[in-house]
């Protein structure tokens, strides 16, 4: 495990959230993919200026409104200023698209393994695979992920390789190990 993965395991997620102001006014009515597919853009284009990386951008829709999540990284973590440096050049950009509130956030402690370079900073950790169906009686695997290409990983169980194929795969998570992690007594 690299030095700057096992740093990023153990920060909490960051978050900065506000109200769309301009959706009262009528803001531009979307599709949820069409959305995420406009805004996607202009979010890298936004984190490339400011050396972050754009992990995902998504579109839910839950009871209070739909909310336009931006997850964004870098090395050395996220700081709750970075999300509203990030939030408030963004906002201007996509404030006339059709969402409830926009939330900007680091990707928190456990995040999904995705795209070709979250795999490869995890290469060496333990991870957990969640598979769409069960491959040998099991639905769930444990391991350290060793390798990875387009199509497969490569998990190691105790002495035994498992290549499982990406596409096999519902979720795949850094496990987090919260050994040796200072607790806090908040009851004082």
């Amino acid at each position: 495990m690299t030095a700057s993965f096992r740093r990023q395991r153990l920060m909490c997620a960051t978050l900065f959230c506000c109200k769309n102001g301009n959706k009262w006014k009528g803001g531009a009515p979307v599709a949820k993919a069409e959305l995420t597919q406009v805004v996607t853009p202009k979010c890298q284009k936004l984190a490339d200026q400011l050396n972050f990386e754009l992990v995902d951008v998504c579109l839910d829709k839950e009871s209070a409104g739909k909310y336009l999540r931006i997850y964004i990284d870098r090395p050395e973590g996220i700081s709750l200023d970075d999300c509203e440096r990030y939030h408030r050049a963004i906002q201007p950009q996509i404030e006339a698209y059709d969402y409830d509130f926009l939330e900007v956030s680091s990707p928190g402690v456990d995040r999904p393994l995705k795209k070709d370079r979250d795999f490869e900073r995890a290469i060496g950790s333990e991870v957990e695979v969640k598979l769409f169906k069960a491959m040998d009686g099991q639905k769930i695997i444990t391991g350290i992920l060793t390798d990875f290409d387009a199509a497969d990983m490569v998990i190691t169980v105790g002495e035994t390789e498992v290549r499982i194929p990406r596409k096999a795969a519902a979720i795949v998570r850094p496990v987090v190990d919260m050994e040796g992690v200072e607790t806090v007594d908040l009851s004082e």
